[in-house]
């Protein structure tokens, strides 16, 4: 919890402002779990200098005839909080602080942590999410998915999110089975809002790279719609990229994932064969804004493919040596600093090949 003793650094936090401990201890639980720490304030003196500033204030009930007497300028998101049912003078009072509403906690705590949430990804930027599909079997898709999730991680966080429960597992291709953490099976047994902390410190990590993937010993598994997207929204707010690894297989929840990227990326090999899958799985994205190919090998013409599956080649790279070697050693697929991964990676991500090497 901050306090008013010293001036906040970086974005406002939102204002709490009450004497009640009993109040203050309802309602930090419930900024914690809006991903945010709030500033608290015990004096409506003192409280002044970041009423204009704070994106919400809370207002205890207990202070709230207070506050009203030293008559702040009006401006929105401001709430009077009570943790009992509040009294009609309570409401009266409210209208002179020029509060939107009187809040009862009791019924309103899922309402005042999506409120919280929803202010504090606004005030934040949201990572960029990038989707990866293979245009046919075997194309490599997850392991261009696990590369741009350990390129991405040299220049921020990030974190590869596994949606395919049939595929390799994305936790083993980077050497991450035995690393502690969540997996989908223990999401998929949560309820309410996943706060981007959470989920972040959750999950299996090796530094900056973390990864969302399936639990060996779980058995058959499926997604579910309400972690998926809970997942997913968490991810982007707590995170400056998100890739996401998306069977081939078409469903309403995967064509639901596909939607809500950034990006999609096409995985195809440059043959007859695998040109002709990508072409059918265009016009399954065709909705999409952003999809372009990855095109592995280079015995094909970028401009041929792209007449032929109607989408941009986004990068054309040659297969990578001893890349099998390096999974199978737990090292992930990205680990030479001029390999042919490593120019495709740094060609989507849009950084310099140094960045992601």
């Amino acid at each position: 919890m901050t306090t008013l003793t010293a001036p906040t650094v970086g974005p406002p936090e939102p204002l709490i402002l009450t004497a009640d401990q009993s109040l203050l201890g309802e309602l930090l639980p419930l900024a914690a779990a809006a991903d945010i720490t709030p500033v608290a304030a015990h004096e409506p003196l003192a409280a002044l200098a970041s009423w204009s500033r704070a994106p919400v204030v809370l207002v205890g009930a207990d202070l709230a005839p207070d506050v009203a007497r030293l008559a702040p300028e009006k401006r929105p998101h401001v709430y009077v909080v009570s943790h009992q049912r509040a009294p009609d003078d309570l409401f009266r009072t409210a209208l002179q602080i020029g509060a939107e509403q009187v809040v009862e906690i009791a019924g309103s705590s899922a309402w005042l942590v999506e409120m919280l949430a929803d202010l504090t990804e606004r005030r934040t930027a949201r990572g960029r999410v990038i989707g990866v599909i293979g245009g046919s079997g075997g194309a490599g898709a997850t392991t261009f998915a696990c590369a741009l999730g350990q390129g991405a991680a040299r220049a921020g966080d990030a974190v590869v999110i596994d949606c395919d429960p049939q595929g390799p597992g994305l936790d083993r291709m980077l050497g991450l089975e035995r690393t502690d953490g969540f997996h989908w099976d223990a999401l998929c047994q949560t309820t309410g809002r996943l706060s981007a902390r959470a989920l972040r410190d959750a999950l299996p990590r090796a530094g900056s790279l973390g990864v969302l993937s399936w639990y060996v010993g779980a058995g058959a598994q499926t997604l579910q719609a309400f972690a998926v997207r809970e997942a997913l929204s968490a991810a982007r707010r707590g995170h400056d990229t998100v890739v996401v690894d998306l069977p081939r297989t078409s469903d309403r929840l995967v064509d639901e994932i596909a939607a809500r990227c950034d990006r999609l990326l096409v995985v195809t090999i440059g043959t007859v064969l695998g040109v002709s899958a990508a072409a059918r799985m265009r016009a399954r994205l065709a909705g999409h804004p952003d999809v372009g190919v990855v095109l592995r090998g280079d015995a094909v013409d970028p401009a041929d493919v792209e007449s032929v599956v109607r989408m941009p080649v986004v990068v054309q790279m040659r297969d990578q040596p001893r890349l099998s070697e390096a999974l199978d050693l737990g090292l992930g697929p990205l680990r030479s600093r001029r390999g042919p991964l490593a120019r495709a990676v740094a060609t989507v991500l849009g950084a310099p090949e140094s960045a992601v090497a």
